[in-house]
């Protein structure tokens, strides 16, 4: 099983979209994949559809302080189905309330190591902030994904994120490693855009994916429908391009190759 945290300390750079939309991809590949949503803003499981949880729905929040995860779970039922550990604005009160809690940086760990042998992967969006729910993450993940915006500014907070990590590495989790850096809303024509790309290059070698995720309207649009893109527009560029990130990520040229696989067994 490999449990995937993203994490950009800047909003807007695509971490959320990133998150749903490659668990949708490895879903389309045959693996069985859990999306968990630890910001508090619940961006990610208003993406999947789930806006409307009520007080008897069991979300991160409750997982946190003890309930069963099993009961939390709920099941994306789309073309790419995909499991969903779902949150809202109530697990914001769990930034005060667990501060003092027995383990507080492993609450998460803890909690997914009940159900690890029922998913291949695993991934969990972080707020774009670094708080208790952040460490919690990075706790629990083995790898690291961090979307980048091509642009100046969200390019200088790499090494931030990178010493992040390494703080989280040194103290709390040793396994820990950045997997890859993602270039988002990339623009290959444009020259901002390549020196972005080439400056994450020279900083971080072959962690920089060769997949780019292009600005597209589909992208932009799934989230307001409740569905990831393949559900949404699985021909757009947005759709390809997610599906070559995990076909990169699992090292398959194509996902097509992986499903062919499958198909085959």
């Amino acid at each position: 099983m490999r449990v995937i945290t993203f994490l950009n300390q800047k909003g807007g750079v695509g971490k959320t979209t990133s998150c749903i939309n490659l668990g949708a991809a490895l879903s389309l590949c045959g693996f069985k994949c859990l999306l968990v949503d630890i910001d508090p803003q619940g961006n990610l499981s208003q993406s999947a559809g789930f806006d409307d949880l009520g007080d008897d729905d069991l979300t991160t929040y409750e997982v946190l302080n003890g309930e069963d995860i099993n009961q939390a779970i709920k099941t994306k039922a789309a073309k790419a189905s995909y499991d969903i550990l779902t949150t809202d604005i109530r697990l914001s009160a769990g930034e005060i309330e667990l501060i003092n809690a027995e383990r507080r940086n492993y609450l998460l760990r803890d909690a997914l190591g009940k159900i690890k042998k029922s998913y291949d992967f695993i991934l969990i969006d972080c707020p774009p902030s670094l708080n208790i729910f952040t460490l919690m993450a990075l706790t629990a993940a083995k790898e690291v994904i961090i979307p980048v915006q091509a642009q100046y500014l969200p390019l200088k907070g790499v090494a931030q994120i990178r010493d992040t990590v390494e703080l989280v590495k040194a103290r709390f989790n040793p396994e820990l490693e950045i997997t890859g850096l993602l270039l988002t809303f990339f623009h290959a024509n444009q020259n901002l855009d390549k020196d972005v790309l080439e400056a994450l290059e020279q900083a971080f070698g072959d962690k920089v994916f060769k997949t780019r995720i292009s600005q597209n309207n589909k992208l932009g649009e799934a989230p307001g429908h409740g569905k990831d893109i393949i559900e949404y527009s699985r021909r757009s560029n947005g759709s390809k391009q997610y599906q070559e990130l995990a076909a990169e990520l699992l090292g398959y040229e194509t996902t097509e190759k992986r499903e062919e696989k499958r198909d085959n067994e």
